[in-house]
């Protein structure tokens, strides 16, 4: 195919639309929006990471981006569709004549419902980036497992070619910090190589999205749709599970939403209920860093092709400041919140999260959710009362302590959310955070306040009500080493007298300016 033949497709499809058609072009696609589908062409273009220079190998890429994308967005992408030239010489999309191009067709959406457009409007709160955390896990728990990838030395290759790629823009990345940002890098990928191939052996080395960002995903009826993952490249897909979702954790922190951030992890984490992926904690900093990395050297790359090439060049110095952030992040620490049922240790413990280092908040572990977890229910769902036999909340407390030393092992931290009513259950928490520094707060309320709390929950993992509220009255707490806090009040004056016990908040992350995240 020659260019005259391309374009004259691309003149035709401009006006194949019942309506205006509106075109978008990228450096391998051209994308034409009408009214009630889309189009996306593939360009006549090879570079070193794809080649749809022939027409049959667009026709392949076509039929890839269609496999790889209909699990993620079934409703979306439709079919792979020939634009043909029909005996009379015209042309028309499906037609029974030659095909001379081939294009994806999807389904239309609002493009103004794209998680990207959504944060710069401010428009992501709490429960959007909950469903986002599960939407992410859902599409892992789906995606086929690579055991024989050898991940550890795919990184290390992204790793090396970042290096050369931003030392090649010493305007606006300074040599030393490069190689500073390099050094570390490569130190922490040999530290963490066992961890790496022992994950991909247990089967979470995977096909994934591969492109993970907010611009990529989309509210469709309200739910977090992913779409225009990877295709044209199984190696830059696959990867581990946890460097997929970092693209998405880095992506929010950078925009200053690093609460939501928090959010998606906790809410991913909950839904996998793998313990390994604690462990997989430790590795968190380096897979956001190497994300970053990238993002500073393509929006480097495309600054001379962008409408404000100023803004371009500081957003890539944006990006690179932030690879340098993440990969070096402060020592953690555990936080436990105990009281009586109703005191409102979940509201503080959800409120404090985001302002717990490392980025991007504390990982929250809740004795309502490992007591459901432990007997393979919904959050949400009420249980039989042998479900809260002593043996059973023994067990429970063994489960927390055992998952707040992995985190803080991981180097991250912890909030951890339970009655803590008995001294052996607080000294065994306090025992979890090794050489960390350990903060134990015990909320305060009285009867009436806690009894009418209890009773206005719904959709919560708590299963109190007013006669459990009732019976705790009567525990003997023993000596209560911990901080007590008056929770009597509102929920914002419990967490600032909280985080005034606590030290320095968790900063908003570096990058664009922007608003706080909604909660």
């Amino acid at each position: 195919m020659t260019d005259d033949t391309q374009q004259a497709v691309f003149d035709f499809l401009a006006r194949a639309g019942n309506g205006p058609v509106t075109r978008i072009d990228t450096h391998a696609a051209a994308v034409f929006l009408s009214a009630k589908r889309v189009l996306k062409v593939k360009r006549a273009v090879r570079f070193p990471f794809l080649d749809y220079s022939t027409l049959e190998k667009r026709k392949a890429a076509c039929e890839a981006e269609l496999n790889v994308n209909r699990p993620y967005a079934p409703s979306l992408y439709r079919r792979v569709v020939a634009i043909a030239r029909e005996a009379n010489g015209r042309l028309e999309v499906g037609g029974a004549g030659e095909p001379i191009e081939w294009a994806v067709e999807m389904a239309r959406f609002d493009e103004t419902q794209t998680l990207d457009h959504l944060a710069t409007a401010d428009r992501i709160d709490a429960r959007l980036a909950d469903a986002l955390g599960r939407a992410v896990a859902k599409a892992h728990a789906q995606a086929q497992a690579v055991t024989d990838f050898g991940f550890a030395g795919v990184l290390a290759d992204i790793a090396t070619q970042n290096e050369a790629e931003l030392a090649a823009e010493p305007a606006l990345f300074a040599a030393d910090a490069v190689r500073e940002l390099s050094a570390k890098t490569r130190g922490t990928l040999t530290r963490l190589r066992p961890l790496f191939e022992s994950r991909e052996a247990e089967g979470l080395v995977r096909r994934c999205h591969g492109d993970l960002h907010l611009g990529n995903i989309v509210l469709i009826d309200g739910t977090p749709t992913l779409f225009d993952a990877i295709e044209f490249d199984d190696r830059i897909a696959t990867g581990d599970v946890f460097y997929d979702l970092a693209f998405l954790l880095m992506d929010l922190i950078e925009r200053k939403r690093a609460p939501l951030a928090a959010v998606v992890l906790n809410r991913y984490l909950a839904e996998t209920r793998r313990m390994g992926d604690l462990d997989a904690l430790a590795a968190l900093p380096l897979f956001m860093s190497v994300r970053a990395a990238i993002r500073a050297k393509v929006t480097a790359a495309r600054r001379q092709h962008a409408a404000d090439s100023a803004e371009a060049a500081q957003s890539a110095r944006d990006y690179f400041a932030l690879a340098g952030q993440l990969l070096s992040p402060p020592a953690p620490q555990l936080v436990a919140v105990g009281g009586l049922s109703g005191t409102g240790k979940s509201a503080l413990s959800r409120a404090l999260i985001p302002h717990i280092r490392p980025l991007p908040g504390a990982v929250w572990l809740r004795s309502d959710v490992e007591r459901k977890a432990l007997f393979g229910t919904a959050e949400t769902e009420r249980l039989p009362q042998q479900a809260y036999r002593r043996e059973v909340t023994a067990r429970v407390y063994a489960t927390l302590v055992e998952k707040a030393r992995r985190v803080l092992a991981a180097g991250h931290s912890a909030v951890v959310d339970a009655v803590f009513a008995q001294p052996n259950e607080r000294q065994a928490i306090a025992a979890a955070a090794g050489g960390a520094p350990f903060h134990g707060l015990f909320l305060t309320a009285d009867l009436d306040t806690r009894i009418k709390r209890v009773g206005t929950r719904v959709h919560d993992a708590s299963d109190a009500d007013a006669a459990v509220a009732r019976s705790q009255e009567h525990y003997d707490l023993g000596a209560l080493d911990w901080t007590r806090v008056d929770a009597a009040g509102t929920p914002e004056d419990t967490l600032r007298r909280a985080r005034s016990l606590l030290p320095s908040p968790l900063p908003a992350g570096g990058g664009r300016s922007g608003e706080g995240a909604s909660q």
